[in-house]
């Protein structure tokens, strides 16, 4: 029964590597890597440090933001080890979509402090627990953030936005049904699982680990300073923002003149009207590449922001694929880096 669940988890990692593969391949299919390779070197690179600076920002408020819910279930957690999780998380996710949202939980169980009892105060179903709840406040707040950027955003992008932003947002609303659907079975479950308890210690063990994921994700309700947690989802969103636009001022920095072929130049000229507001709405289509479940969004995001630079603004999609693999190129190599460091950080405390 071991064997198969690692038989399972082998197929479906392989299928997530294969699906990045493919969509990779159809994303830069035809395209010319002369003139490809010329844009990587006329672009700002200092606008893409500085991209890559923010997002290491983000990451940091994202932890604080998580530290939050967890500071009611174990006081002592530090700032450095919830960095390090949410770090060793992104590394992790890089390669194996959603295996880094365990991960991060383990160093968080690993690190907590003993209670009285002997146990960790932070298990890792408690961990798990407040994990759940800061991704269902990351869908929360991207809702939230693209309905009050609705007035900015419908006179430059209203079709768009028509077709493609609001049917994937709906396909995230669709998951509500699933977790619906979830909670309930997770309730009838209990239920039985109380009703044998007495009778069977698997049963009672079960029972204590959803109890403890119920724990940890209802300690968002005892947090102190709530006003804090909602100012920190505004900035890392803000932060999601600048990292868009950042990159955006790298590419309008090209010169349209060092390029042979002319709709790569009229892509620089097109870009450069680009304004602060079109970032956000990148940003937006950008997000919604979390919907396919492949390492590290590779060739989702570069399909889906590329397409839209086309479709909305008319720009040919081989400059698309320049702005898409620099915002997310630039972001995962931010993600390696700060994981390395985090990952020897904690193998370090752990030698100590």
């Amino acid at each position: 029964m071991e064997m198969n669940g690692k038989v399972k988890n082998v197929l479906k990692y392989s299928l997530s590597l294969l699906a990045a593969g493919a969509l990779l391949y159809f994303s830069f299919k035809g395209i010319s890597w002369h003139d490809f390779g010329v844009a990587l070197k006329a672009c700002r690179w200092e606008w893409v440090v500085a991209s890559m600076l923010v997002g290491g920002v983000v990451l940091y408020l994202r932890a604080m933001r998580w530290r939050m819910m967890l500071l009611p279930i174990d006081p002592s957690t530090t700032r450095s080890t919830m960095f390090n999780a949410v770090n060793i998380g992104m590394l992790v996710n890089v390669a194996l979509p959603r295996v880094g949202e365990i991960v991060r939980c383990g160093v968080i169980a690993r690190n907590s402090a003993v209670d009285e009892d002997g146990k960790k105060k932070a298990s890792m179903d408690k961990a798990l627990g407040t994990g759940i709840a800061d991704r269902v406040w990351d869908v929360i707040s991207l809702v939230i953030f693209l309905v009050l950027s609705l007035p900015l955003l419908a006179g430059r992008a209203g079709t768009y936005l028509k077709d493609t932003i609001l049917p994937g947002l709906k396909d995230k609303a669709d998951l509500w049904w699933i977790v619906l659907a979830a909670v309930a079975a997770a309730i009838v479950g209990w239920l039985l699982l109380r009703l044998f308890r007495k009778k069977s210690n698997a049963a009672g063990s079960v029972l204590d680990f959803f109890g403890g994921m119920w724990d940890g994700f209802k300690s968002c309700i005892k947090m102190k300073d709530s006003w804090k947690f909602f100012v920190l989802t505004a900035l890392i969103w803000v932060g999601y923002w600048m990292m868009s636009e950042t990159v955006l001022l790298a590419i309008q920095g090209m010169d349209p003149a060092q390029f042979t072929d002319p709709e790569m130049a009229r892509g620089v000229e097109l870009a450069r009207n680009l304004t602060i507001i079109d970032a956000l709405i990148l940003m937006v289509a950008g997000s919604l590449s979390s919907l396919v479940p492949v390492p590290g969004g590779f060739g989702a995001f570069h399909t889906i922001v590329a397409g839209a630079l086309l479709s909305i603004y008319g720009v040919p999609f081989q400059m698309g694929l320049i702005f898409a693999t620099l915002s997310h190129e630039s972001q995962v190599l931010t993600d390696i880096i700060l994981g390395a460091f985090s990952y020897a950080s904690e193998a370090f405390k752990k030698r100590k």
